[in-house]
């Protein structure tokens, strides 16, 4: 320990600190300046970025020994308050740049340093500054960001005032469709919004920290658990394993389908007999410190019989192996898809056929914020959980049994949230933060890694699909037949619904009349499988709009007007047989052929005058339900207090704008009465609170926010004099009216999917989106960048522009990282953001071009569908198609790395390469 001097935000300050502790934590923890956020803890974020004598540096690898004397520290604390904010600060909300927020104080800092050199800097240098310095972003895209910046710089240089840049109402009142900011962006750009790790630190005396005990291999036996040593060590209060779980010690996956094999209890708490993947927790250490908690947790003893792992499809379906929960088959679900006539005569007959197989990665979310919860039991023995969780009420369900309590005996309440993108779908450490506070009766707190976040946290589910489109001589689709299965890990937990994703979308968007085919669900000992950002299509979309591309080119058509003449049209239903509630395709090709044209022109001319390098141009298509499919319903209420109203509703926010949203949609209604945005406060995400459903497959926009609607309506109305007007709050109580409302809103045309053939009417609203990127493939290495993307899109009535937009630029940042580099295989490479692949800001286009098309939805809230899940659905077989285009080569597999497109053009070249070897390699 030493006595250190130092310079922070103006102030001379003294703090007794290890020399070798870096500057974040020392910033963090003793001086309580959580803006500066830890995400990595080694370099590559840079959501720790503080200024140091005015240069930008990472605070995590930073140690104090290293900061030379007289070294003038600035955090994000010190360059502005909410009160006044600095013009990054306000650009940064005025452009939606604070989605998640958890990297928004490192960009902002990041930033300073850059203005502080120049006022007129280019947007390209901006985002090689920000390259430069690793500053990461998973949700905006990086372009909002860029936009805040060039717009700081005019406040900056007095070409603009705050008021040009600030979005304002509508004359009306209206922030409907507006680009009106997030309650949340002032606290998440001044860096005092709390994540859970923020919330960790501010938890009072007695906390215990936790660490976990987790499996060093992907399969084995456990023989014993030995916990002896690890007791003795400095600190520990208690070590947890199995037996001091008191419920059924088990997660389940709420199993609805009655063909599923299994019972959706196949997901320990604290494994006991068996490891079913790497990371899988055995035990959790309670101590004083988390360095204590980590340290004892080194010292349990776990003796296994290490059993073979089966880490692919491919492996689990070998006829011998072993079932990896006994008594259950490996291939545990199989869904069917039989609509219209049978294929195989079509099959014979057609004019032209392609048969391919397309496998989709297992993609790592790779959210900036790690994995981290607290829990404690309140002053009425009620257990509470606070969490990254974006289902509360769906967590209750799933982890309750497990635990052993009565269900009023526990709570979920959402932390404010640095991103999931849907793994926390899934729920994750609660049940382990609950056990450890019932058991030790004490507060508790759990803050992943990033390596435990990265290795211990589900994945995209990777799909293997075997594909067979045919056409008659008129280039019309006339037969799909499909094989897949899709690897879901070792825990059943919606594994039966991915699969069924698979016969929902694969083909969808065409005027397709009759499909055979049938999938599988495989259990192996990879990562489990978690919701992610277009559960499900992102495989589906792989495998039709690649086929349809060679069909075209087969039939010797330009890919974007064969597609054209087979999209749906007035007699056309989707794979599921269900009715498409618009007819938008056509437009939206329509809108975007004039890019498409241009895009041709570019790329030949670029062709011309490089022999090193090709440019090509891709298409696809990409739909989305919003829903949970089948029977869906949410809950929310509007209560009137003295100082105005408050919106109680469980809509989870993981950086997709859920706190605007609801205001917006609650304001809508209420402004006839002279309400303002501002007047509405917000209750979200505890299930204490209104039912409104996990925050998934884009259903929250349409069903909470109809709730909402809904709930607002009745207060209204309950507010109406009959003369006219509307009674305040005082005349609301001096009539004895009620000052809450309760509303809820259900799909009830909706029906479920069927396991045999996948007929249903699943979702009330579908989302629609065309993809036309344009790449640039290096003929020696196979490096391949996307230079430009263009997209239109239809998800109805727009509720907020600037969050529409900025799902979608990183939707499409997500999809770039999902066709060109980002994977989870190798638990010994893929254990951190850089190696998992993640895009930094030179990897991502900053040409990029939405072009919108607002159908209104009869069933959306003022016509809304939701968007989140609509970016991501199939930008990656454009960008194979676009490559396709440039060089020639085929890839059948994501992510397409530089060696595969290597191989590609070296097999045109004359050399070894196959069409199955780019398939499988």
């Amino acid at each position: 320990m030493k006595r250190i001097s130092v310079n922070v935000n103006g102030v001379e300050r003294w703090v007794v600190a290890d020399p070798k502790r870096s500057l974040a934590d020392v910033l963090r923890e003793q001086m309580m300046l959580t803006g500066c956020k830890v995400c990595c803890a080694d370099g590559q974020c840079g959501s720790c970025t503080v200024l140091i004598d005015g240069k930008p540096i990472r605070a995590c690898v930073t140690p104090m020994e290293k900061l030379a004397a007289g070294a003038k520290i600035v955090t994000i604390e010190g360059i502005g308050t909410p009160e006044n904010l600095h013009p990054l600060q306000i650009a940064w909300m005025a452009h939606g740049s604070a989605q998640c927020g958890v990297c928004s104080p490192g960009f902002i800092m990041s930033a300073k340093a850059l203005l502080d050199k120049t006022l007129t800097p280019t947007r390209e240098e901006v985002r090689a500054w920000f390259h430069r310095n690793r500053n990461l972003c998973r949700c905006t895209g990086y372009k909002p960001l860029i936009d805040s910046v060039m717009d700081a710089a005019a406040i900056m240089r007095g070409d603009k005032t705050i008021y040009d840049v600030m979005p304002k109402a509508k004359e009306d009142g209206s922030i409907l469709g507006t680009e009106y900011i997030r309650p949340s962006a002032v606290a998440k750009v001044t860096g005092t919004w709390d994540f859970g790790a923020d919330v960790a630190l501010k938890m009072p005396a007695g906390t215990l920290r936790l660490a976990l005990v987790q499996a060093e291999v992907s399969h084995a036996l456990i023989k014993n658990i030995d916990t002896a040593e690890a007791e003795k060590m400095v600190g520990v209060e208690r070590i947890i394993t199995w037996k001091d779980v008191g419920g059924k010690n088990a997660i389940t996956g709420l199993i609805t389908f009655p063909t599923n094999k299994g019972d959706g209890w196949d997901r320990p708490i604290l494994c006991k007999e068996k490891i079913f993947q790497f990371g899988d927790a055995i035990a959790i250490v309670a101590a004083d410190t988390e360095e204590h908690a980590r340290a004892a947790a080194k010292k349990v003893k776990v003796e296994v019989e290490v059993l073979p792992a089966y880490m692919s499809g491919f492996a689990a379906l070998a006829p011998d192996a072993m079932e990896i929960h006994p008594g259950v088959p490996n291939a545990y679900y199989e869904q069917g898809v039989v609509k219209g006539a049978d294929t195989k005569p079509l099959m014979t007959s057609a004019a032209a056929m392609v048969d391919i197989t397309t496998y989709c990665s297992r993609q790592p979310h790779l959210h900036l914020e790690p994995d981290c919860g607290e829990a404690f039991v309140d002053d009425d023995g009620v257990l509470t959980i606070l969490s990254k969780s974006i289902g509360v009420h769906l967590h209750h369900a799933m982890i309750c049994p497990g635990l052993g309590i009565p269900p009023e005996k526990l709570r979920l309440i959402q932390n404010p949230t640095g991103g999931t993108f849907g793994y926390k779908f899934s729920p994750t450490m609660e049940a382990l933060l609950g056990v450890a506070a019932l058991v030790t009766k004490k507060p508790v707190s759990l803050v992943y890694d990033q390596y435990q976040n990265i290795t211990y946290t589900g994945k995209r589910s990777p799909a293997n699909i075997n594909i067979r489109l045919a056409c008659d001589k008129n280039g019309k689709l006339t037969a799909m037949e499909t094989d897949w299965w899709l690897d879901h890990g070792p825990y059943s937990e919606f594994g039966d619904l991915v699969t069924l994703r698979q016969a929902q979308f694969t083909g969808a968007g065409y005027h397709l009349e009759n499909i055979r085919g049938k999938g599988r669900t495989v259990a192996t000992n990879h990562a489990w499988g978690s919701a992610f950002r277009a559960y499900g299509s992102p495989q589906s979309f792989l495998a039709s709009e690649i086929a349809i591309d060679m069909l075209a080119e087969k039939m010797g058509e330009d890919p974007f007007e064969f597609r054209y003449k087979n999209l749906y049209n007035e007699t056309s239903t989707t794979p599921t047989g269900q009715k498409p509630e618009v007819l938008v395709l056509p437009k939206l090709f329509d809108m975007i052929r004039p890019k498409y044209q241009e895009a041709k022109k570019r790329c030949a001319e670029f062709n011309k005058a490089h022999s090193d390098k090709k440019r090509g141009v891709g298409v696809s298509l990409g739909i989305y339900g919003c829903g949970l499919d089948g029977p869906d319903s949410s809950e929310a209420r509007v209560e009137m207090t003295p100082s105005g109203f408050i919106v109680h509703s469980g809509w989870e926010d993981h950086g997709q704008g859920a706190d605007l949203s609801a205001q917006t949609m609650a304001h809508e209604v209420l402004r006839a009465a002279g309400v303002k945005p501002e007047e509405i406060g917000l209750v979200m995400a505890d299930t204490f609170g209104p039912n409104s459903g996990p925050a998934g497959g884009s259903r929250s926009n349409v069903f909470s926010g109809n709730a909402i609607r809904v709930a607002a309506e009745m207060m209204l109305n309950a507010m109406k004099k009959p003369g006219g007007g509307y009674r305040t709050y005082k005349e609301m109580v001096a009539e004895n009216i009620p000052l809450s409302y309760d509303g809820k809103w259900v799909a009830a045309a909706c029906t479920d999917c069927s396991p045999e053939t996948a007929q249903g009417n699943p979702f009330p609203i579908y989302m629609y989106e065309v993809f036309l990127p344009e790449v640039e493939v290096d003929l020696e290495t196979g490096e391949t960048k996307v230079v430009k993307f263009t997209t239109s899109v239809d998800v109805g009535t727009i509720i907020n522009k600037a969050t529409v937009d900025g799902q979608i630029y990183g939707g499409l940042a997500q999809g770039i990282g999902l066709a060109l580099t980002e994977d989870f295989e190798d638990l010994e490479l893929h254990t951190n953001l850089k190696d998992c692949g993640i895009p930094y800001p030179k990897d991502v286009p900053d040409d990029i071009e939405i072009l919108y098309l607002e159908t209104p939805r009869d069933l959306g809230p003022f016509g809304a569908a939701g968007v989140g899940e609509a970016p991501l659905t199939a930008p990656h077989p454009a960008i194979l198609n676009a490559i396709n285009n440039a060089c020639g080569v085929r890839v059948f597999r994501v992510p397409a790395l530089p060696e595969v497109i290597r191989m590609g053009l070296e097999a045109k070249a004359g050399k070894s390469a196959t069409k199955s070897e780019l398939q499988h390699n």
